[in-house]
């Protein structure tokens, strides 16, 4: 229940905003990034603030399967039951994975989140000073009415240069489609309609029939004006694209070896702090002390750095009519977000990104229940409320000295029975199996 700071309210009346207005979140892995747009008085998404993320595991790519570490990638909707308030990391927003089409490919896993403590392993870690932020702004959109928000994560910005620096990738198929929903979004500004059939993701569609993921899709039509920008879009962004390829631009790495990724902003500061070791406190929030940085070889590190070409700023495409072509082949907020829980008495931590030697050193932690109480700009840890139910699982956030802090699964089962509203995204061909580092699978 942390309000919203006298900032960010200054901030949104500035740009024309409510604060209780909707909200859509875009992640970017390579560039560690994560946006929050919210509606204006036009009734469009304009972006409000952009968030280094501390710490993401895994390669570039979607999540495979359960223990890959990978963090996912695709469209999810976040309803208010997949908000804890009660979560190991101070606070925690379950991304839903595995979404509609997660499923229809085959892909398992669980507890995949956004939370603080910038420690992950298959999640997108914040500092819990950000992580208050958006947990605040998304409170903010439910209690003005929003049933749901979108998250749409990438593997990097979908901008020609990127996809040509990543043509090797065996993930391209898989990263087409997204782009298909980056440019519904980036054309319209508005949040794209999203549903899955035939193991992929379709956007914005218009149809009689049902979608159903694992079969052929039904006949649809898209809405000519935002068909006709897509098209204007992906011919332009196809075009540059070759342009870069004959130009030669490099490509990079298909793999860091699991890697994950560090905004920039956090790894100078790790790196002007002499390592980790101790909290670092930055504008962002606070690097605590048990954070480890990928290696120099990975993703997130920075960039801007890795090549010279210049990429324009991505602004909304003017919209065009033209025939639409379907694609081929306590109190309120307890009672929006409030629900028994179950005390889990063991949590099993392994520091993300150690060394094998310190990874087998991280201690076993036994939790003990209690609750968690935010408090502005610190990180207040608690033990989770007992419950019942099956719905979620909170687990306690031991208080350790910083140097043993560990990174561990969610402890927030998603609930039971609750409806899945995301759907898909075309099949890839698999990057191969995994070996979790961890003592828990994700």
């Amino acid at each position: 229940m942390q309000p919203l700071s006298e900032r960010m309210l200054a901030d949104l009346e500035s740009r024309g905003m409510a604060k209780e207005s909707p909200i859509l979140v875009r992640i970017f892995k390579e560039e560690s990034e994560f946006e929050v747009w919210k509606a204006d008085k036009t009734g469009r998404f304009a972006l409000l603030h952009t968030y280094p993320i501390c710490r993401w595991s895994g390669d570039l790519g979607p999540k495979f399967q359960q223990g890959d570490r990978q963090a996912p990638e695709g469209f999810y909707m976040i309803t208010p039951d997949l908000m804890n308030p009660n979560s190991n990391y101070y606070l925690a927003i379950n991304t839903g994975f595995p979404n509609t089409y997660d499923q229809a490919n085959g892909r398992t896993g669980q507890f995949l989140m956004i939370h603080g403590d910038c420690a992950s392993a298959g999640c997108y870690a914040m500092t819990d000073e950000q992580i208050a932020e958006i947990y605040a702004l998304a409170r903010e959109a439910f209690f003005g009415g929003q049933k749901s928000f979108q998250i749409q994560a990438y593997p990097f910005r979908m901008t020609p240069l990127n996809m040509a620096r990543h043509r090797n990738s065996p993930h391209m198929a898989f990263w087409r489609m997204l782009k298909q929903g980056y440019d519904h979004f980036e054309v319209t500004r508005l949040e794209p309609k999203i549903n899955v059939c035939d193991r992929h993701y379709v956007f914005d569609a218009q149809s009689s029939g049902k979608f159903d993921p694992a079969e052929r899709c039904p006949a649809y039509s898209v809405p000519q004006e935002i068909a006709s920008a897509v098209r204007n879009k992906e011919r332009r962004d196809e075009a540059q694209f070759a342009q870069l390829v004959s130009r030669g631009v490099a490509t990079v790495a298909t793999t860091t070896d699991g890697q994950g990724g560090m905004n920039a902003t956090f790894l100078a500061a790790v790196r002007a702090h002499g390592g980790p070791g101790s909290d670092i406190r930055t504008a962002s929030g606070t690097i605590p002390g048990h954070v480890h940085p990928p290696a120099e070889s990975s993703p997130g590190l920075s960039t801007a750095s890795l090549f010279s070409f210049a990429s324009p700023a991505s602004r909304p495409a003017q919209v065009q009519v033209a025939s639409a072509t379907p694609a081929s082949g306590g109190g309120v907020f307890g009672g929006l977000f409030g629900s028994k829980r179950e005390t889990q008495s063991t949590d099993t931590r392994t520091t993300a990104g150690q060394s094998p030697q310190a990874k087998a050193a991280a201690a076993t932690t036994t939790a003990s229940t209690g609750h968690t109480t935010a408090k502005s700009g610190t990180a207040a840890k608690g033990s989770a409320k007992a419950a019942a139910e099956g719905k979620k699982i909170a687990t306690a956030k031991p208080q350790s000295s910083p140097a043993k802090k560990t990174a561990s699964a969610e402890a927030d089962a998603k609930p039971a029975g609750t409806a899945n509203l995301l759907i898909g995204a075309a099949p890839t061909v698999p990057a191969g199996s995994f070996d979790s580092r961890f003592g828990f699978s994700r």
